[in-house]
């Protein structure tokens, strides 16, 4: 439910509103505007009838909300969600795009983390990603080094200021490894893990959560609900392909109307993985321009100094150097799309 108050409310009237749809059991979240107060109340409507809430004094308006995502929608805020991840380095709203980037997986040679981490910084990236918990559909691949992962991105991140992305699979992880990170990546596996959500909305730490390759944009947008439900409102969507009916040439069929989509009907800044999305390294740059015109918050790219020995998905890796031609690109693709060159710059 969305009450709408009147641009003259008092606090006092505001307060009483709030009271009264708590005493009813609503959970309730306050957006305070240059103009009204805008109350969005979750909960049973069943227990507090729209009429009702109405009646209040400096109350103009109250609005079912028909969608299920009621935290993460639009109209319960407006405005775009800009989420302040530190070092300067912003994502959302009319901000300058930013880039994740760097290998799949973390590696038991830290030089060459370290050495992809140079060069993405050098090149423009503002966040190093890497997976230290490797999720994989065969249990004889590469798992990932754990907690050794995470330390090697630790250092990774004190030699080069970068800011750090890796995946937290379990919910007897999730501390562990908040402590290394600065972002929780939920993978497309886990996106309705709805243990792990719920104990990332209560730890707080900013969310990346990817969509799942079957799931619908509603479901999607549910799952980010249930973190910022419990808590978390520091969410950020990836869109990194769904199932399509042609994997020859493709991993994954990249949903570029679901940016558009989303911020249609969300607040939360919405960012792409053309690594997964494709499969494919020579597909990589066409689709980041493409969910850069379609207005992407971002971009998640894998990118790896020997990618043809790459212990995990090393033909969707990016060389160096080819990611480095490919930022120079870009960075002239959102000078033309209007985006103003500052901290958080790419």
């Amino acid at each position: 439910m969305i009450i709408i108050m009147e641009p003259r409310a008092t606090q006092e009237q505001i307060d009483r509103v709030v009271k009264a749809m708590e005493n009813k059991g609503f959970r309730i979240n306050i957006n305070t505007g240059d103009v009204m107060t805008v109350i969005a109340a979750i909960g049973d409507k069943r227990l507090m009838q729209p009429a009702s809430i109405a009646s209040f004094d400096g109350v103009r308006e109250v609005k079912l909300i028909q969608e299920p995502f009621k935290l993460a929608s639009r109209e319960s805020q407006n405005d775009d969600t800009v989420i302040d991840l530190g070092n300067g380095v912003k994502i959302g709203g009319a901000q300058r795009p930013i880039v994740m980037a760097g290998p799949c997986s973390v590696e038991e040679n830290l030089d060459g983390l370290l050495e992809i981490a140079k060069s993405v910084k050098a090149a423009g990236a503002k966040i190093l990603r890497g997976g230290a918990f490797k999720p994989r559909t065969s249990p004889y691949e590469f798992q990932g080094l754990e907690e050794v992962g995470l330390k090697y991105l630790s250092q990774a991140s004190k030699e080069t200021d970068l800011l750090i992305v890796t995946e937290v699979m379990d919910t007897n992880t999730v501390e562990l490894v908040a402590e290394y990170t600065d972002i929780m990546q939920v993978g497309a596996r886990n996106m309705q893990n709805f243990k792990l959500l719920k104990a990332l909305g209560e730890i707080g730490k900013p969310v990346m959560l990817k969509r799942g390759p079957a799931a619908t944009i509603r479901e999607f947008l549910l799952a980010a609900e249930h973190i910022m439900y419990n808590g978390n409102p520091n969410v950020i969507l990836c869109e990194r392909g769904i199932k399509g009916i042609d994997s020859q040439y493709s991993r994954n069929t990249l949903d570029i109307a679901s940016i558009p989509i989303i911020k249609r009907y969300s607040h939360l800044p919405v960012i792409v993985d053309p690594s997964h999305a494709t499969g494919r390294r020579y597909l990589i740059e066409p689709m980041s321009k493409a969910s850069l015109v379609a207005g992407a918050h971002g971009l998640m790219v894998e990118v790896h100094n020997d990618p043809d020995n790459a212990l995990c998905d090393g033909a969707q890796s990016l060389t160096l150097s080819m990611f480095d031609d490919m930022m120079q690109t870009l960075n002239k693709l959102m000078d033309i799309l209007g985006y103003e060159q500052n901290k958080a710059t790419v």
